[in-house]
């Protein structure tokens, strides 16, 4: 069996964009602390957008046979869902021969990931276990492809 990487050169510089979603479900407790911002690590969300762009410009590292592509854009988006779901959303853009959902995919997971371990302290039952927390959903919403 071989690997390799997929030769991108014959096609065209295009814009890309991509958008994904995830999610990840914390005791009402811990959306509370969130929201007053009482969670001892500090701001939940201003930390994972912070970790969510880096892993976007780190894609190419983490995913061996993703191509690295010039980033024009990120934006990570963070909403409470409810009393017991955070909802992060990455937007990636770029001009480039190959898309970008891997880029989007990378920042929403990572952002839940950072979310995961700024609360984790508060998920905790009392044998140290995570039985309410779960990261889940985590898709593609939006892929578009043109022309510049």
């Amino acid at each position: 069996m071989s690997v390799r990487m997929v030769d991108i050169s014959p096609k065209n510089e295009v814009f890309r964009e991509a958008i994904a979603e995830g999610y990840i479900r914390l005791r009402k407790e811990t959306i509370e602390l969130i929201k007053e911002g009482r969670v001892e690590k500090g701001d939940v969300f201003t930390i994972a957008k912070v970790a969510a762009i880096q892993a976007v410009k780190k894609t190419p590292e983490l995913i061996p046979l993703c191509h690295n592509i010039p980033i024009t854009f990120i934006d990570v988006r963070f909403q409470v869902v409810g009393e017991d779901r955070v909802r992060v959303e990455a937007t990636v853009r770029a001009s480039a021969r190959t898309g970008v959902e891997m880029e989007a995919l990378t920042a929403v997971i990572a952002a839940l990931l950072n979310v995961w371990d700024l609360v984790k302290k508060y998920e905790k039952d009392e044998s140290g276990q995570y039985p309410w927390t779960v990261i889940e959903g985590i898709r593609v919403i939006s892929k578009i492809k043109q022309q510049i």
